[in-house]
């Protein structure tokens, strides 16, 4: 299926000069939906992993479903003041400014192997922080999926310790 079709581009979104890549109306099509967590499924079937972070909030769509599709554990990543009991927390750079992110303290156990799933893969910022957090529970990042990686940013340069995959590769 040529998932490029359900990914619209919104200009100047957030803010003047960025180009956001909108997964609504792959979302909104059941099929395109149900193929491309099928396709990230064969991306990681050889992958050794426990569990599936994911960073709030477009994360949590494709993670949740790829969890329940492979049986994983998974767990989310937040920003600060969202997560009810004690958390551990980083502060990164977006492409578009700063951001902190957290996760509960006890959500991986010491050697546990994760697979972070997003949607978009920019600069690699908010999975470099997320394998921050990993690291700080004693945990290990297996790998990185992304529905969509925004290569001109250099995402990877920042994760060349970590496997990646992505979908589509603008």
């Amino acid at each position: 299926m040529n998932f490029e079709k359900y990914i619209r581009d919104i200009p100047d979104f957030p803010k003047p000069g960025i180009i956001f890549k909108d997964i609504t109306p792959l979302l909104a099509t059941p099929e395109a939906f149900r193929e491309v967590i099928d396709a990230m499924a064969e991306r990681v079937k050889d992958l050794d992993f426990d569990t599936i972070l994911v960073p709030e909030a477009r994360g949590f769509l494709f993670g949740s479903a790829l969890a329940y599709k492979l049986g994983k554990k998974l767990v989310p990543v937040r920003k600060p003041g969202k997560l009810p009991y004690d958390v551990v927390e980083v502060s990164y750079s977006l492409e578009y400014g700063e951001a902190k992110i957290q996760m509960h303290k006890d959500a991986l156990s010491k050697s546990e192997k994760v697979l972070i799933v997003d949607d978009v893969l920019a600069t690699g910022g908010t999975i470099k922080a997320i394998e921050t957090l990993v690291k700080k529970l004693e945990a290990e990042v297996s790998g990185v999926l992304c529905l969509i990686e925004l290569s001109f940013l250099n995402p990877r340069e920042k994760l060349s310790e970590v496997k990646v995959e992505s979908i589509l590769v603008y």
